[in-house]
């Protein structure tokens, strides 16, 4: 895996700043919807997204961000769900974003999906989420995205480590014992 060139860091590591990883994120839910589009031969229309948006539990939680990314906040004007905290829409649909389905790919660890969308989810809406928890899906997102999955104890190494000051680069580089979870991919 090579550095960004733009930013330095591991891919994703500079998103929400870096331009090039936040495409990469971006791309993540993306490829989902236009998947979706392709095997049910729909458009990429508006009234579609509405749709999806409103029958949430019914989707791939790729679906639903994407679906998102193509409506307007009628408060704030931004993207659904992706204003300003405090947004009273956005601050709802953060949360009912949730209610999308998760399935795991196969060959990976239970719950790897679901680590998948929260990483995602804090890397496109860094402004939404504490500096500690944006720094930590930073490193752990090109984990989580190889099929790796961090057990607690190991979470909580690297949440102590944060905790304590670390930065990016000390997390990316020094390869600490996480109890066998390679920070370097």
């Amino acid at each position: 895996m090579e550095r960004c060139a733009e930013c330095g860091r591991w891919p994703y590591g500079g998103a929400p700043g870096c331009g090039r990883c936040l495409a990469l994120a971006d791309r993540v839910v993306e490829e989902g919807y236009r998947a979706f589009l392709a095997e049910h031969g729909f458009d990429d229309d508006p009234a579609l997204a509405e749709m999806v948006v409103d029958e949430i539990k019914g989707y791939d939680w790729r679906v639903v961000d994407a679906a998102y990314e193509r409506l307007t906040c009628a408060e704030c004007g931004n993207r659904r769900g992706r204003g300003p905290s405090g947004c009273g829409p956005c601050d709802l649909d953060e949360g009912f974003r949730y209610a999308a389905r998760e399935v795991d790919r196969p060959g990976v660890m239970p719950g790897n999906e679901h680590a998948i969308r929260v990483g995602i989810a804090v890397l496109r809406n860094g402004h939404r989420h504490s500096p500690m928890a944006l720094l930590s899906w930073q490193v752990g997102l090109p984990l989580v995205l190889g099929g790796q999955l961090p057990t607690t104890p190991q979470a909580q190494a690297m949440r102590a480590r944060i905790n304590k000051g670390a930065t990016y680069e000390d997390l990316a580089t020094d390869a600490p014992d996480y109890t066998g979870w390679t920070l370097i991919p």
